[in-house]
């Protein structure tokens, strides 16, 4: 067990996340330490995020992203960090005339506003140690591919884009790198959520299938390999870029 640590992709790596508890967050973490990372998994959820403890690297915390105070006494909780990944988000389902102004509001606070917040708190200590690698996760749904009843969350997708390339540019010189994830329809419990939340909870589910050509949706496993390979070293060369992992479905 412990040569096998040594050998991991991650060894001695402190990565901090968020929106740890369930999904593709979840499974991201545990992919972390099983390469041996030291993981500091944070989630709005304490219950449902403390339950990662069970593996070997991962430390949990109870944080609002949406909370400046919460964000800023974590960072000055955590001594050094090598990678930050921004997982926080959620999907408002409605065009522009079903997005009320207090949707529009929540959106942009939890899905772009919490990077910005996130990003900020953790960035100068990456700056001291001139080393640093910052992973977001946009969506195809933003200025990728116009997707039907995603108004506000593809808005504030494109704006995580906007975010990414922008932290990538200013800071390559520094040692630090900034890129990007674009999932398609993954199967998580905020997909299941969401589809029982339809009218027809059903013909959503066919829906969500429909278009996806490869017959399936992707799995948060699968979506984490990628986080693993962009937090290693193997993508050292690799900033401002982004990842689209969505089974074709942009094409």
């Amino acid at each position: 067990m412990s040569t096998g640590q040594m050998m991991g992709r991650l060894d001695g790596k402190v990565i901090v996340m968020s929106a740890a508890a369930q999904g593709i967050g979840r499974a991201t973490a545990i992919a972390f330490a099983k390469e041996g990372a030291r993981v500091i998994a944070t989630d709005l959820n304490e219950a449902k995020v403390k339950e990662l403890e069970m593996y070997s690297g991962i430390e949990t915390r109870k944080l609002d992203v949406t909370k400046k105070e919460q964000i800023d006494c974590l960072a000055k909780d955590i001594e050094k960090v090598d990678v930050l990944v921004n997982i926080a988000g959620f999907v408002h389902h409605g065009t522009i005339l079903e997005c009320e102004e207090t949707d529009w509001d929540f959106t942009m606070n939890v899905n772009v506003r919490s990077m910005y917040l996130m990003i900020k708190a953790f960035l100068p200590k990456m700056l001291a140690q001139k080393s640093g690698n910052i992973i977001n996760m946009s969506s195809v749904a933003s200025s990728i591919k116009g997707v039907a009843n995603r108004c506000v969350y593809s808005t504030s997708k494109a704006a995580v884009i906007g975010l990414t390339k922008s932290v990538a540019a200013d800071f390559i010189e520094q040692g630090i790198r900034c890129n990007c994830v674009y999932p398609g329809t993954v199967d998580t419990p905020s997909l299941r959520e969401r589809i029982h939340a339809r009218p027809n909870p059903e013909q959503a589910f066919k829906d969500f299938l429909a278009r996806q050509k490869t017959g399936r949706l992707a799995t948060a496993e699968e979506v984490a390999h990628l986080f693993v390979y962009l937090a290693s070293d193997e993508s050292v060369y690799v900033t401002g870029a982004d990842y689209i992992i969505d089974g074709g479905w942009s094409l």
